[in-house]
């Protein structure tokens, strides 16, 4: 598998994502919505965007590994935010982003929603490219 980065002259350099991320592989995955939940489907962290974050990010690691996939595989993700404010959520999550994905940089966009399940306040889901 390979994923090649690039980020146009003509677009702003991003610090924690590639503007275009082409995956050569024989293998996607795609990963579902991860959720801010224990092994037993119980909300983490209620009402603590950095707490949810953690275990979102590290549920997304689960859901990799169960599929033979490391984190430097993932293409790109989607995260979605209740309420998103860019000067308050964005610091947080980048946090908790590269506690599962260090310096690789997959493609990302990042969606305020007006609400997830009851509690939640951010979901991720990911595709990785494999050989």
């Amino acid at each position: 598998m390979s994923l090649e980065y690039i980020n146009p002259a003509d677009l702003p350099i991003p610090e924690t994502y590639t503007q275009v991320v082409v995956g050569k592989g024989s293998k996607l995955v795609f990963i579902s919505g991860q959720e801010p939940e224990d092994i037993h489907g119980k909300l983490v962290g209620h009402g603590d965007l950095a707490a949810q974050a953690r275990q979102v990010y590290a549920n997304l690691g689960r859901a990799l590994a169960a599929a033979g996939a490391e984190p430097q595989h993932v293409a790109r993700i989607t995260v979605y935010v209740v309420n998103y404010e860019r000067d308050r959520c964005l610091s947080i999550i980048e946090e908790a982003r590269k506690t599962l994905f260090g310096n690789h940089k997959p493609a990302d966009v990042v969606v305020g929603v007006a609400a997830l399940s009851p509690g939640y306040l951010i979901e991720v889901d990911a595709i990785a490219v494999l050989d």
